[in-house]
């Protein structure tokens, strides 16, 4: 290693950032389970209530739209995807699954902005239950990372 590594604390410093978070309406119980346990430890790691923006969408697949708006406006420093994709009896959850996926990662890569995806595909809905608070959490710890490594990296 060529440098001395931060710590944790450093690198969950979310004080001077700005996160815009993108939640899809369907299966909203769901979402806004996500969203508030995002919101919450958002706070936890110091980002300010004033510098956290949320958009809601009907659902995952308008997800990669809205943050690619939001990401051209170059106001922030992080994107959090929230969403929830239950496996139904059709085809439609590989599509909808596959297709949020890769707009979400594409939209990081060509504006170069951490996106945390957050987008649950679950087999039913005791599997989102389950994941709901963990993954919301999760989403808030890799944004703020993300952003603060791509702050030092650029």
């Amino acid at each position: 290693m060529f440098g001395a590594e931060k710590g944790t604390a450093d690198r969950l410093d979310g004080s001077k950032l700005h996160i815009g978070i993108v939640q899809a309406r369907f299966n909203e119980s769901i979402t806004n389970s996500l969203a508030a346990a995002c919101r919450a430890e958002l706070l936890k790691l110091g980002v300010q209530e004033q510098h956290i923006r949320l958009v809601l969408v009907p659902g995952a697949l308008e997800v990669p739209l809205a943050l690619q708006a939001m990401a051209e406006r170059d106001e922030f420093d992080a994107l959090i995807a929230l969403g929830c994709i239950i496996r139904g009896e059709t085809y439609h959850f590989e599509l909808v699954a596959n297709e949020s996926g890769a707009g979400v990662t594409r939209v990081g890569l060509d504006y170069q902005i951490p996106i945390a995806n957050a987008i649950l595909t679950t087999e039913n809905l005791e599997q989102a239950i389950a994941r709901q608070s963990d993954k919301g959490v999760d989403a808030a710890r890799v944004a703020v990372e993300m952003a603060k490594l791509l702050g030092e990296l650029t």
